[in-house]
């Protein structure tokens, strides 16, 4: 008998029911003559870091009390369970699964952090290289995926969790006493019997699932010969008569834009991926390649359909959003779902909604801008209410206004200009273009997060002119770009503007459009504005 506890080790997120399952085996521990001790150290918040929970386990058979530790200790872990795959990377990091010693448990189903959903670029870690790490590092793994087990028994993720502790036989407890102890909690029983009774089988054959990387989204590339709609026949045409590789992606855009606002935007967005198409097929030498036209198709599209105030009033009250959420939260058909809307619009918002004569008088008055300001502090709207819904339809209804607001006469003048950079540089230097077309990237969302977003962009842009005749131009600028999207503070970017300083130098400024503007610009003393000068 061993004169040491089995220690064990929970991940779990908020909401996963690791207190449940903590309470589970508190209970099959006692029932089995056992001293039992757990602790649990909360993470920083949901998504950010689980909740730590650690029970250690020695039988009273033993004739002593044994001395129990109260937090685990790098390489003296038994057992680690893991509701999630992140966070059995993050054990592993922790170093409480070592070769020599443990059992990692752990669910295939993923979470996005805060780190991954609000990374400017793409930023999810990689399930199958976790994977591969974890078959080296546990001494046994056993990986399924729980979450959608426990889905499809109408359970929680804890009973599954509970399961696989008891078929992996980790702990010396018959499959008699854990189902004991979820029948003396009087919680959901049968369901959590019949999930806890799936993933007994699974963890008891040693289950590890094979993830493969996660191959690239790929658009259809089947393009059709007909629309419902008739009158809509002749932008199917035109995106048809662009170069093959490009006409999923047009054929994208096409359709977002028409979503988004309707079929004569979708043909001032065609009629630009045709000026483009133009340059390429009268570019001396020109391939079939085409990467630029794909590029700038792709990030038009995101441009054009940028989020105001009308595009998030518009997606927030669309009865696809309503079904998504009541499903997120198992609403039961007949069911009342109440939704809280967390609103805080700028000064900058409100007034890149009005007409842009007026919003541009607002911007420029400080009484005005005063007033408004009294409706930019945090705002709740119950949009399941008639009164919410209706107040957010009725915003989402200046849709067809959209083209006189202000904020979309700013974003207009930027693509335009943003559109003619392309067009120069492409003449110079191809390679360049197709990294300017693809920089849009960095310009997403709105409020602050879109301001930092251009300013960066700005920044990298400033760089274009110097980077034309360098022979190594669009791999500089490329390396920019990667910089930017490490943060949206532009820390990285501003390092690796210290390091290629000797190589590139700004390029001239375009005159800024106004003083103010709703979408921002790089602020004045920014610490990386003071080196460049934005193009745009």
């Amino acid at each position: 008998m061993s004169a040491t506890p089995f220690k064990l080790a929970i991940a779990a997120l908020g909401g996963q029911g690791g207190a449940v399952l903590t309470s589970w085996l508190i209970e099959v521990a006692e029932a089995n003559a056992y001293f039992v001790q757990s602790t649990s150290v909360p993470g920083v918040a949901q998504r950010t870091g689980a909740t730590l929970y650690y029970l250690e386990f020695f039988p009273r058979a033993s004739g002593s009390e044994p001395v129990m530790a109260l937090m685990p200790v790098a390489g003296d872990v038994d057992c680690v369970v893991a509701a999630e795959l992140i966070e059995a990377g993050r054990s592993m990091a922790r170093g409480l699964v070592t070769p020599e010693r443990t059992t990692l448990i752990a669910s295939a189903h993923r979470e996005l952090t805060i780190g991954e959903r609000s990374a400017m670029g793409q930023a999810a870690s990689t399930e199958a290289e976790l994977v591969a790490i974890a078959r080296t590092q546990a001494k046994r793994f056993i990986l399924f995926d729980m979450a959608a087990m426990a889905e499809k028994r109408g359970s929680v993720i804890s009973a599954v969790l509970l399961g696989a502790i008891a078929g992996s036989a980790v702990l010396p407890f018959s499959k008699e006493a854990f189902e004991s102890a979820i029948r003396k909690s009087a919680l959901a029983v049968d369901t959590n019997l019949a999930a806890f009774e799936d993933a007994y089988q699974s963890a008891a054959y040693g289950t590890v699932v094979a993830l493969e990387p996660a191959a690239p989204a790929q658009l259809a590339a089947a393009i059709p010969t007909h629309v419902r709609e008739p009158a809509l026949q002749a932008l199917l045409g035109r995106v048809r008569a662009l170069p093959a590789g490009a006409q999923p992606i047009a054929l994208e855009g096409v359709r977002r834009l028409i979503d988004y606002q309707d079929p004569g935007y979708a043909t001032l967005y065609m009629k630009r991926v045709e000026h483009v198409a133009h340059l390429e097929s009268a570019r001396a030498g020109a391939t079939a390649d085409a990467a630029l036209i794909a590029a700038t198709a792709r990030a038009l599209a995101l441009w054009m359909s940028f989020e105001d105030t009308i595009r998030v009033a518009d997606l927030k009250t669309r009865a696809a959003r309503a079904a998504g959420l009541r499903s997120e939260v198992h609403a039961l058909p007949g069911q009342l779902m109440e939704v809280t809307e967390f609103m805080k619009p700028r000064v900058a918002e409100i007034a890149g909604t009005l007409p842009a004569g007026l919003g541009e008088r607002v911007l420029k008055s400080a009484r005005a801008s005063s007033l408004l300001a009294r409706f930019t502090g945090g705002r709740r709207v119950r949009s399941s209410t008639v009164s919410g819904f209706l107040f957010l339809r009725l915003l989402a209804s200046l849709k067809r206004w959209r083209r006189g607001t202000l904020r979309y006469k700013i974003e207009n003048a930027r693509i335009e200009l943003w559109l003619a950079l392309i067009e120069k540089t492409a003449a110079v230097n191809h390679a360049l273009a197709v990294e300017v077309a693809r920089a849009q990237r960095l310009v997403k969302g709105y409020g602050d997060t879109h301001e930092r977003g251009w300013r960066n962009f700005s920044i990298l842009l400033g760089q274009v002119a110097a980077l034309q005749h360098h022979p190594e131009g669009a791999a500089v600028f490329a390396r920019l770009q990667q910089a930017a999207l490490a943060d949206e503070e532009g820390t990285a970017l501003g390092r690796e503007m210290e390091i290629l300083c000797p190589v590139i130098t700004p390029g001239p400024a375009i005159p800024p459009q106004q003083k103010t503007n709703p979408a921002g610009s790089a602020p004045t003393g920014s610490p990386v504005a003071a080196k460049t000068h934005p193009t745009i």
